[in-house]
């Protein structure tokens, strides 16, 4: 925490499309910050921007928010595949980073940001605020507490609905821009959590397709089957094109525990080796701060956001460990590339070693 002789934490935003909001209301929120400056394509929207979230500081030069005195973290907010080079240029004026999902949307495109980081000793934090909910983390606790067994079938399913609006004259649904369309997207936190919870799978095949959303570049359903180190089995179902979009789930099964994770509410949590806590875990009420955009992207809450960046200011402030690095987020990437790699290729993909 700062005390009253730590200068503020000065935070800036390029890109400001929806999520920019999301990142400025966490900023908010965060003891010893403020946001003093915000950078987008078009100086009306930034003006716009800038008055809403009572910022004094817009632009649409970025080299001009960069150089601006008392900023020291940029948030990078721009469309998937173009957060690159606005991170780098962050990277080379020592400014920390904070960068949405996907990190990026090639390993080559990531691991560039990353040796840029090293190279200028800046900490990045990539937003994967799913981890930062209190059912995920129990159930993160229960995998290391074992209480699972043997670990048997691990499940992901995001089975959202956007509009055709979401998608025109967007840069949404593009291979450019987006890299993919429902798993890189919409499913990726789903598959963080999954790939957090169970490691990296060793093998994975996927099917993937256009069911509704025809116009766009990139599949709006996937389904996938995984094969974990340990022997255990897995599946990934995503899609943009169910009405009217369910909560977000994920199903962990083994010979000694189950559970059920719908966004951040455990609706199961059955242990065969009870615990004094479980009676109060099963019964605790939904956390609506950590929904997600199963109906409208515009759905979910800035508080996950705000809950990750605060592990960035601790790292600042005190050297903290970083939760969520860059390396770690680019293991989200390279599954779901391999998911992808499949799909195009009609053939199982591996990823590691096969299970003994």
């Amino acid at each position: 925490m700062a005390s009253p002789q730590t200068p503020p934490l000065g935070f800036g935003i390029v890109g400001i499309g929806l999520i920019a909001d999301f990142h400025a209301q966490a900023i908010a929120g965060l003891a010893g910050c403020r946001l003093v400056g915000v950078c987008g394509r078009s100086q009306e929207k930034a003006d716009a921007f800038a008055r809403k979230h009572q910022v004094g500081f817009a632009t649409t030069d970025l080299e001009a928010l960069l150089a601006l005195p008392g900023l020291d973290v940029v948030c990078v907010a721009t469309p998937s595949g173009a957060h690159l080079e606005p991170a780098l240029a962050a990277a080379r004026a020592g400014k920390h980073i904070v960068i949405e999902k996907p990190i990026e949307i090639t390993l080559p495109r990531i691991d560039a940001l990353l040796e840029a980081s090293r190279h200028s000793k800046v900490k990045v934090l990539p937003i994967f605020q799913a981890r930062y909910g209190e059912g995920a983390r129990r159930i993160k606790s229960a995998l290391l507490a074992g209480r699972f067994g043997r670990l048997v079938l691990a499940s992901a399913y995001v089975k959202w609905h956007r509009s055709a609006a979401y998608y025109e004259k967007s840069w949404h649904g593009t291979q450019a821009l987006d890299g993919g369309g429902a798993l890189i997207n919409q499913a990726i936190h789903a598959v963080d959590l999954l790939q957090w919870f169970m490691g990296m799978p060793t093998d994975v095949f996927c099917w993937s397709t256009r069911r509704v959303h025809t116009a766009i570049e990139v599949e709006d359903t996937a389904t996938a089957t995984l094969r974990f180190a340990g022997g255990a089995l897995g599946t990934i179902e995503a899609t943009t094109a169910a009405f009217p979009g369910w909560a977000r789930k994920i199903e962990i099964c083994g010979d000694g525990g189950s559970v059920i994770l719908e966004d951040d509410h455990l609706v199961r949590w059955d242990f065969r080796q009870p615990q004094p806590e479980d009676a109060a875990i099963a019964a605790a009420p939904t956390d609506a701060t950590m929904r997600s955009g199963a109906s409208a992207p515009g759905s979910i809450s800035h508080h996950g956001h705000q809950r990750q960046m605060q592990n960035l200011v601790d790292s600042i402030r005190t050297n903290a460990r970083l939760e969520v690095d860059g390396p770690e987020a680019r293991k989200a990437v390279a599954l779901i590339l391999a998911l992808y790699e499949s799909a195009r290729t009609h053939l199982p993909v591996q990823l590691g070693p096969p299970p003994a």
